[in-house]
């Protein structure tokens, strides 16, 4: 029997997120029978080569999901809110990379190497967590289906790349006119549409997203309310600081876990990792081998270091996770979720 393909759109497909999508559409050879390459009404018209052919971009509508399939999104919260809806009630399966339907109970929030079963109950719609929250669960799950996991306090030193490509152009900018000695005005980080913004060349900007009343910024609440829906503990107290780094691909992060078995050693931590899904273990600090953002840039893995036990706590580890954010962080694991419904037999 011949494999089954689909009817495939992608929107945002002139985005950062959205071109890795179909790079990796293609490199990962997703059964596609056709393929649709939408956009906002400004970057209709523009061309973009896929598997050697060249593609013309159409703005978006509720019609372009007719005879869609499954339809990956990441053009903004707003779009899909107002697309999604629409491609469902068509009959594709919308696969959203947007804070939009996250926290919606209605919504399965899915990283496959955690939570695939998830995926069993959806409704049309299936959401990508954030970035900083896929390569933390990915990484953490093996840990906490073993020994469970109390507590979770992690610090993230997030890439430029994250807040789109006019953040990136800001970066290189001020860099630039930094080292010519010339004055800068920033306009793009840590938040555009906020009052003030910060130079992000030279610098460590302890804000991403706009704040909450409870003082976390909306970046720092989604990690942790994120981790709590994907792994579907409630009761595990996590705590986040998010920093913006001028890094411009690659997101690192500094955990610190709490487990609530005894009995877990930093050798065992390590054989769980190189165990792991999707995860590789660079630890070998005696070679300063380690996790870093220059290294994951294009890669498709999560890569765990620095694991240390607490010298106070007993149950309590260390760990330093890096990965691209641009691709597990986004493109990779929506793709990801398009081959677990494959496999389970839910894309029809």
């Amino acid at each position: 029997m011949a494999e089954q393909s689909f009817h495939v759109a992608v929107v945002g497909a002139t985005g950062a997120v959205g071109q890795q999508m179909l790079d990796t559409l293609d490199r990962l050879d997703f059964p596609i029978k056709t393929i649709k390459l939408l956009s906002s009404k400004r970057s209709a018209g523009k061309k973009i080569s896929f598997k050697g052919e060249e593609l013309t971009v159409e703005e978006a509508k509720p019609e372009s999901f007719d005879g869609v399939q499954l339809a990956l999104f990441s053009a903004g919260g707003s779009v899909s809110k107002a697309l999604a809806p629409e491609a469902v009630k068509r009959g594709a399966i919308v696969v959203d990379n947007t804070s939009a339907y996250r926290m919606d109970n209605e919504v399965p929030l899915v990283v496959p190497e955690v939570n695939e079963d998830a995926l069993d109950d959806h409704k049309g719609i299936i959401a990508n967590p954030n970035c900083s929250t896929i390569q933390m669960v990915a990484a953490l799950e093996p840990i906490r289906k073993e020994y469970g996991i109390s507590k979770l306090i992690v610090s993230t030193y997030q890439a430029v790349s994250g807040a789109g490509t006019e953040a990136v152009d800001e970066m290189y900018e001020q860099s630039r006119q930094i080292l010519d000695g010339e004055d800068i005005d920033p306009k793009v980080l840590p938040v555009s549409g906020d009052e003030k913004h910060y130079q992000i060349a030279f610098n460590a900007v302890p804000q991403i997203d706009v704040f909450t009343e409870n003082g976390f910024t909306f970046e720092e609440m989604k990690m942790i309310n994120e981790t709590k829906k994907i792994t579907g503990d409630s009761s595990m107290n996590v705590a986040a600081t998010c920093v913006r780094l001028p890094v411009e691909t690659g997101h690192s992060e500094s955990i610190y876990i709490e487990v609530e078995k005894d009995g877990l050693s930093t050798d065992k931590v390590k054989q769980l990792m190189e165990k792991a899904p999707g995860v590789t273990l660079q630890d070998k600090p005696e070679e300063q081998l380690y996790p870093l953002a220059s290294d994951a840039k294009g890669k498709d893995d999560i890569f765990v270091g620095r694991i240390r036990q607490d010298l106070d706590e007993k149950n309590g580890f260390h760990l330093w996770v890096v990965a691209d954010n641009l691709l597990k962080g986004a493109a990779l694991n929506s793709v990801q979720i398009a081959f677990s419904l494959v496999q389970k037999g839910l894309l029809k």
